[in-house]
């Protein structure tokens, strides 16, 4: 999980999508989390996270429901939410941590 310390403890909001290949709604997020990535540029990461591929970590964080969307600054969880998010509910969201 180092790694993933490291992923998080950055200056700039990292948001992280939760998802699975299986999950309808989370391959629709797939498309969304792409325009919030052009739309903020190097202003924030937006990282997509396997749950299968990474069972330990979406344990230890709690993942229950799929899409699940938090974003993280400094090493801190600054929102966390489950289900589909609009790209502009999700720009604005990110916007707040920049």
């Amino acid at each position: 999980m180092s790694k993933f310390g490291e992923l998080i403890d950055v200056e700039i909001p990292v948001l992280l999508e939760f998802y699975t290949d299986w999950n309808d709604q989370s391959t629709a997020m797939h498309v969304v989390l792409r325009d919030v990535a052009a739309a903020l540029g190097d202003k924030a990461k937006v990282i997509k996270i396997d749950v299968d591929k990474n069972e330990e970590l979406a344990e230890a964080l709690r993942v229950k429901a799929l899409p699940t969307l938090i974003i993280y600054k400094g090493g801190e969880m600054k929102w966390r939410q489950s289900g589909e998010v609009d790209a502009n509910s999700l720009i604005d969201v990110l916007q707040e941590y920049l």
